[in-house]
């Protein structure tokens, strides 16, 4: 099977990497800048290139199975329509390729799903990112016919524990982190469980 990612040199693409290449999958990274991905394998394809760039999109998702996004904003809290741009440009080379498949990682809160005050104040500091995820997974779900929108709370980089909680409504119960490498074991389940097709799942330790 084979698997793009992209946003791979991030911190959940590297570990969502070295995952996949333990199930052997064989991957393509797609990265921005490819001296921030020191991983190298016989089954990891390496594409330099920018998720803006439409014909590079769709070059690097011709062939593939299954996409994977984690893909972030890079401009702090500020307004933002890059991950919705970059979103749209996958969505399209997956149209064009039938790939029929994206896994991606949003965030809590897209769904104005986190309870309490601390919740709210949450949610409206990180209201411009939490709009873009948003616009983003809606292209999605009007475009593509399998589809898992992860929604973890925040990210931490403690050890992978397996020992996660995970719910398609709301939050998990007084859920408020996750480690990384706990959201890249869902992401790697996520491919091949039928249980999580056309769902968006929120996950927490």
């Amino acid at each position: 099977m084979n698997i793009i990612v992209f946003g791979a040199s991030g911190k959940t693409g590297k570990i969502v990497i070295e995952n996949a290449l333990r199930q052997e999958y064989s991957v393509t990274a797609f990265v921005r800048d490819s001296s921030k991905l020191s991983i190298s394998d016989t089954k990891l394809t390496i594409i330099e290139g920018d998720a803006t760039d439409q014909d590079a999109v769709a070059k690097a998702v011709k062939g593939q199975n299954i996409v994977i996004s984690c893909l972030g904003a890079n401009n702090g809290l500020g307004k933002t329509t890059v991950l919705h741009e970059m979103t749209t440009n996958i969505v399209a080379a997956m149209k064009i390729h039938h790939v029929p498949q994206i896994i991606y990682v949003a965030s809590a809160g897209i769904d104005k799903e986190i309870p309490g005050l601390s919740g709210k104040l949450m949610m409206k500091m990180l209201g411009n990112v939490l709009n873009d995820h948003r616009n983003a997974v809606q292209v999605i779900k009007e475009n593509i016919p399998y589809y898992t929108i992860v929604r973890p709370l925040g990210l931490n980089d403690q050890p992978f524990t397996g020992s996660y909680r995970e719910t398609a409504t709301g939050i998990p119960e007084k859920g408020r982190r996750i480690s990384r490498a706990d959201v890249a074991d869902f992401i790697i389940r996520a491919i091949t469980d039928p249980l999580y097709k056309n769902q968006s799942i929120s996950i927490a330790d």
